[in-house]
């Protein structure tokens, strides 16, 4: 497998988008592709039928609809995403860590059941669109950077096998909790693209050097003239960067 296929299984297209026509299309454009994001606005429009259409095509879903409820009930939800053959998923880590240790085993439990592997589960940290001041609005006393760390912590005693956070909270992240610790990060914006509603940004090149182990990036490239064009800009971008950072590792 070279670099560059290696490269392009760590980024997750967001399908922001409204209908499974479009999102079907964009996949079958995307042809490099391999991972891409269901979220809340297009699975309450379309469903779980939808999953299946995007596995039939030979992609892996990240389903990300923040889970957060009462234990059980988050972990029947996880059970029911295992069965629909997801590879990943996502809940909220301010849901506590009895809710994410549930989670975690119905995701086990599940998998052995339906002799599948076991999607990988992460905990929503704190949102890129939330700043300092909006933390302080709901009741967080502390930092964003403080605040993303205590959950993160809470993740991995709760049984998951990652989280999803800001590119600016990756290194510390991979720093205290170990670099088998997985890290999604959104926010992912090239440096040609608009940073829209996301404050905590970063170019994906900066991201990987950080650590981070999958990006999510959505409307740079659904959003382009040629969607295919601009996932294989990044892709050239993250190639270069990475040569780039090997040839320092090795002097």
């Amino acid at each position: 497998m070279n670099q560059k296929s290696d490269l392009a299984k760590k980024i997750i297209v967001a399908l922001d988008v409204g209908s499974k026509e479009k999102a079907l299309s964009l996949i079958q454009q995307l042809e490099e592709a391999r991972l891409f994001k269901v979220g809340l606005r297009l699975f309450s429009a379309e469903g779980p039928s939808l999953l299946q259409d995007i596995k039939n095509l030979g992609r892996n879903v990240f389903l990300d609809l923040k889970l957060h409820d009462i234990p059980n009930t988050v972990a029947d939800a996880v059970g029911v995403a295992v069965r629909h053959g997801v590879h990943m998923l996502t809940l909220h880590s301010s849901g506590g860590r009895e809710m994410m240790q549930q989670a975690a085993d119905a995701a086990i439990e599940e998998a052995e059941k339906e002799g599948t592997t076991k999607p990988l589960l992460l905990a929503v940290t704190i949102l890129t669109s939330l700043k300092d001041e909006q933390l302080r609005e709901i009741g967080m006393e502390e930092d964003t950077l403080s605040q993303v760390l205590k959950l993160a912590k809470l993740a991995k005693e709760g049984g998951v096998d990652g989280v999803v956070c800001s590119p600016q909270e990756i290194e510390i992240v991979k720093r205290e909790l170990g670099r088998n610790f997985l890290v999604v990060a959104p926010g992912i914006r090239p440096s040609w693209a608009a940073a829209h509603d996301q404050k905590r940004i970063l170019t994906p090149s900066l991201a990987i050097q950080k650590g981070a182990d999958f990006l999510v990036i959505g409307r740079p490239i659904i959003k382009a003239e040629s969607p295919r064009e601009a996932f294989l800009k990044i892709i050239e971008e993250l190639d270069s960067a990475v040569d780039v950072s090997n040839s320092k590792n090795s002097v």
